[in-house]
């Protein structure tokens, strides 16, 4: 079991990760860590006390995120209809990318992950897989899409939001609108290409693939 901070401590982890959340949002997660420390009113060194790379201040940052994520995951298992379901989940998770420009680069793959958010990605990955096993089951999603076909839509979403959230907030929602019609078992004609491996989503994620 982990040994409580001292008071002090814990009030300066508290106000990194408060400054953390506040940049990462605003700029991604590529903020220099002396900003982050400057914005806390802390030295360099006392953020590396708390979080010895940057990684583990993400996933600090991050954890609400990612656990939200989670929970739309269980919500969306719960819809009777499994479409419904579907369009909750990706609805609920582009609009957190859409929120929080640090989140759009985490789930777009960029950034460093903790053995903890990625443990929780893990978890988060097996749920949307039985979401999308569970659409296309049911009839409504086209028989060929697989979960590594996602990939491109929190890809292709990350870019809509980093383009347009400046001039057109809330464009991201159209683009999804169009996307989910795409992904309906009505509109489905054969596609020129297989989907990604599970090991090539994982590839293109970690080497500089991702946008």
């Amino acid at each position: 079991m982990a040994k409580p901070l001292r008071k002090d401590a814990q009030r300066n982890r508290d106000l990194l990760v408060a400054a953390a959340r506040r940049l990462f949002a605003e700029k991604g997660l590529d903020v220099p860590l002396e900003e982050v420390a400057c914005s806390a009113g802390v030295s360099i060194g006392t953020l590396y006390n708390r979080f010895p790379d940057r990684a583990e201040l993400v996933g600090a940052v991050f954890a609400d995120r990612v656990e939200a994520t989670r929970l739309l995951a269980e919500e969306a298992l719960a819809r009777p209809r499994p479409w419904d379901g579907l369009v909750h989940f990706l609805e609920g998770v582009c609009a957190l990318q859409a929120a929080d420009r640090g989140y759009n680069d985490l789930a777009a793959g960029r950034g460093p992950r903790s053995p903890a958010t990625e443990r929780a990605l893990a978890d988060g990955y097996a749920l949307m897989r039985r979401i999308v096993e569970r659409a296309r089951e049911s009839g409504d999603l086209r028989p060929d899409v697989v979960l590594e076909d996602m990939v491109f839509v929190i890809w292709g979403h990350a870019r809509t939001v980093e383009a347009t959230a400046g001039i057109a907030p809330e464009l991201w929602r159209r683009h999804l609108a169009l996307l989910l019609d795409a992904f309906r078992a009505p509109a489905a004609h054969p596609l020129p290409a297989p989907p990604l491996t599970p090991e090539q989503v994982r590839a293109a994620l970690f080497s500089g693939c991702a946008p």
